[in-house]
């Protein structure tokens, strides 16, 4: 988040690039970039003439490179956006001899999403020297919490912890997903609330009882009452509940374990760090060490291999349900 506070800082003092390459795994903050250049870069009144937003499927490099090179109309510059540049990778380095020599007056930016250029090509360190290139890196789902605090922490808000891994376990690392579900809190709660499973439940529509989060806790304690409700629960909500994500996240919490049993600090803040989870969270992982000792843990990945391959229709003709049933019972057993 510093680099895109020190790019939209240096284009607000009037330093800025003739040429924006923005690019990367995560759609949001390319995105990001390229609004503040399409909203503030130019004025009402100059955008009119100056202001061009094109589509990497609509068009080719030349004829980029053509708009380009025109000059503004009264104005001190015109702004051209290329969105969904990716459709153009196969023809990307012909963006070179322009790279090379970009026209001063012109602020191209280009929105290369999912996708970089080879840093070891020569259009990659052109494009570093005479513009500035922004690599947008997909985050990890133990960093999205933390995220998710700062950006509500930035608007006078805070979370707690569990509310936070409801939305990161609903929502994916989908960064765009969340922050509109982050905005549509904002518009409903007061500045300084602390949002909490309830507000989650309440207007976003995840269930505060009955969710992944829930079932790994109770699956950790060896829960097997509330461990079944909640599959129980699932398997009548199909849709809101798919198997392969209760699967994968089970996956992530015995696989962590499994690091758990292998480290010798095992002081909170140690573990926390170690296995990639908010030190709320720990106490959970200690309880967990001591219902499946490192021998289970194994066995326990392995039957979530196998879960995994039936609830694909390899091997096994199952419902959801049934193949949920199974899991538990061959995991809490």
């Amino acid at each position: 988040m510093n680099e895109i506070r020190n790019i939209v800082s240096e284009i607000k003092k009037g330093n800025i690039k003739p040429i924006y390459f923005l690019m990367g795994e995560e759609p949001y903050y390319i995105d990001k970039i390229s609004d503040f250049i399409e909203e503030n870069v130019l004025d009402e009144a100059e955008k009119g003439f100056n202001q061009q937003v094109m589509y990497g499927r609509d068009v080719s490099i030349e004829d980029i490179v053509s708009s380009a090179k025109r000059y503004p109309m009264m104005a001190e510059r015109q702004v051209i956006i290329v969105k969904e540049a990716q459709d153009l990778s196969r023809n990307i380095e012909k963006l070179l001899s322009y790279a090379e020599n970009p026209q001063p007056t012109t602020v191209l930016v280009l929105n290369y999403k999912y996708k970089k250029l080879d840093k070891r090509k020569k259009l990659h360190k052109v494009i570093a020297k005479t513009g500035f290139i922004y690599e947008s890196k997909k985050m990890y789902e133990n960093q999205v919490s933390d995220w998710i605090r700062r950006v509500l922490s930035g608007k006078k808000y805070q979370i707690e912890p569990k509310a936070s891994q409801m939305l990161v376990e609903f929502l994916g690392t989908d960064l765009s997903k969340i922050s509109n579900e982050l905005d549509k809190l904002m518009l409903i709660l007061p500045q300084e609330t602390i949002i909490d499973d309830t507000h989650i439940e309440d207007n976003i529509g995840i269930s505060k009882d009955f969710n992944n989060f829930e079932l790994r806790k109770a699956v950790g304690e060896k829960d097997i009452l509330k461990a079944n409700r909640i599959i129980n629960y699932f398997a009548e909500n199909p849709k809101n509940n798919p198997l392969v994500m209760t699967i994968s996240l089970l996956n992530s919490f015995f696989t962590q374990l499994l690091s758990f049993h292998g480290l010798q600090d095992k002081s909170k803040n140690s573990v926390a760090k170690s296995i990639g989870v908010n030190p709320y969270f720990v106490d959970e992982y200690f309880l967990a060490g001591r219902n499946y000792p490192m021998r289970k843990v194994a066995q326990v990945i392995a039957i979530l291999r196998d879960a995994d391959l039936k609830s694909k229709g390899v091997g096994a003709s199952q419902s959801q349900k049934d193949i949920l049933k199974e899991l538990l019972f061959r995991v809490l057993h």
